[in-house]
């Protein structure tokens, strides 16, 4: 006791500062002491317990080591809540970010094959049937916001919900066609680019164009990104076993998963957002230049989230190191 009291309180001395302050209340050489000091404290115990020393300096060390674990493991561990936050703001757009190479390929699908629908339906609305066979396509006699939106706004949470899970299981096939090779994924994003250009030609052909982008501009923005997300993830997860690369290919198709995995959680998420704007704000009985406005502010939004979120670590204040993640 004599030999080590001095080092047990310097440790207890900092163990009280980091629980009441913060483990970043300590310096950098503190924390570098705090850590051997609390090695050298279990190894003391463990001695303690195999001389069988007084029960007084067993209880002491007992304590002081169990309080300091609690700082050193409990108090730097991120929990659920940090790690969901961490998700969003750092891991899911930095995943994005990463993978822009199979989202702009599965984006430019889609604007090539809503372009050709858009032609062949302008030029004869029968083409529709035949770009689309099977696909129950509407009767267009009134405005898509009267045709989609005539329900009573009670029911916007139920709308809403419906919505969100139909979208997450466009998404989730999408995502599971990589284990096609891509080609469910490819067939998923093809269709939904030519679903677009043919409705649109088909509403822009009864008179009600400006309507149709109006309506679909408030949540349309998300919900398509979201889409292209989400095939982005087939093609990365399909990578992962077609084009292993030196890795073995259970372990290529390991990493391509958790990227995959990361982007299609993401998808999930901004696709809520997207049922939620649908089944609430869509609706609304709101001028067409105010819908578009509502949907150029989407667009901003999700385009500063997604390329500047997460693009700079945490720093640590002066003085102090990286806690462990």
């Amino acid at each position: 006791m004599a030999a080590r009291r001095a080092r047990w309180d310097r440790l207890a001395a900092l163990v009280d500062r980091a629980a009441g302050k913060g483990v970043r209340s300590l310096s950098a050489g503190e924390i570098d002491e705090l850590a051997l000091a609390y090695r050298a404290a279990t190894s003391d115990l463990a001695v303690a317990r195999t001389r069988g020393e007084d029960p007084v300096i067993l209880d002491h060390l007992n304590r002081l080591t169990a309080r300091a674990h609690s700082v050193v493991y409990v108090a730097t561990a991120r929990t659920g809540w940090h790690r969901f936050v961490d998700f969003v703001v750092r891991g899911f757009p930095r995943e994005v970010r990463r993978s822009w190479a199979p989202i702009v390929f599965c984006a430019v699908v889609t604007i090539l094959s809503a372009f050709v629908a858009y032609g062949s339906v302008a030029a004869d609305p029968a083409n529709a049937r035949a770009l689309l066979p099977g696909m129950q396509l509407p009767r267009v006699t009134k405005a898509l916001h009267d045709s989609n939106f005539g329900f009573d706004r009670a029911d916007s949470p139920a709308v809403a919900s419906m919505v969100i899970t139909n979208n997450v299981r466009v998404a989730a096939i999408a995502f599971a066609g990589g284990m096609t090779g891509g080609l469910l994924t490819g067939w998923i994003i093809l269709t939904n680019g030519l679903m677009v250009g043919a409705l649109a030609a088909l509403y822009a052909h009864a008179g009600f164009g400006p309507d149709f982008w109006a309506t679909i501009a408030p949540h349309g923005v998300i919900e398509l990104t979201a889409i292209q997300i989400a095939g982005g993830a087939g093609l990365v997860l399909a990578g992962g076993y077609l084009r292993p690369g030196r890795a073995r290919r259970v372990d290529a198709l390991t990493l391509a998963a958790r990227r995959a995995g990361t982007l299609v959680l993401g998808v999930a998420l901004l696709l809520c957002v997207a049922g939620t704007i649908e089944g609430f704000i869509s609706p609304q009985r709101l001028s067409i230049p105010v819908r578009a406005a509502v949907g150029a502010i989407t667009a901003i939004a999700l385009l500063a989230y997604l390329l500047g979120a997460g693009t700079q670590r945490d720093e640590p204040r002066t003085g102090e190191t990286p806690l462990p993640s």
